[in-house]
């Protein structure tokens, strides 16, 4: 595909619009880990995401919700129990993230020499 200088300037700037969404070390694993778990609590998160502090969780778990990727769903229980998850919109970054696993598992292969 030939791409003009104009299209390639709109795909970059669409790189960069994403990246800003998904920026950090933590947002697109706790993204992957909504794909492929569904709903958590936030201490599963904490679980599955190996190294992130609470507060750092906090923050990301925050921002996400900001840009609509993941709903906060507080169930009245004792104690209280609050689920993440991917929303409607979310959710069509599984695709990518399946992808990027896919690319991760392959390149790590490459890079071994297996």
């Amino acid at each position: 595909m030939d791409w003009n200088q104009e299209q390639c300037k709109g795909q970059i700037m669409a790189v960069h619009d994403a990246m800003d969404v998904l920026s950090g070390k933590w947002k697109i694993s706790i993204i992957a880990v909504l794909c492929f778990k569904h709903k958590r609590r936030f201490s599963d998160i904490l679980a599955d995401v190996k190294g992130i502090s609470n507060k750092m969780l906090s923050k990301e778990l925050k921002e996400l919700e900001i840009n609509k990727l993941i709903s906060r769903t507080v169930e009245d229980t004792q104690p209280i129990t609050v689920n993440y998850e991917l929303t409607e919109y979310g959710q069509t970054l599984q695709t990518v993230i399946g992808q990027l696993a896919d690319w991760g598992s392959a390149h790590r292969k490459y890079i071994m020499g297996k």
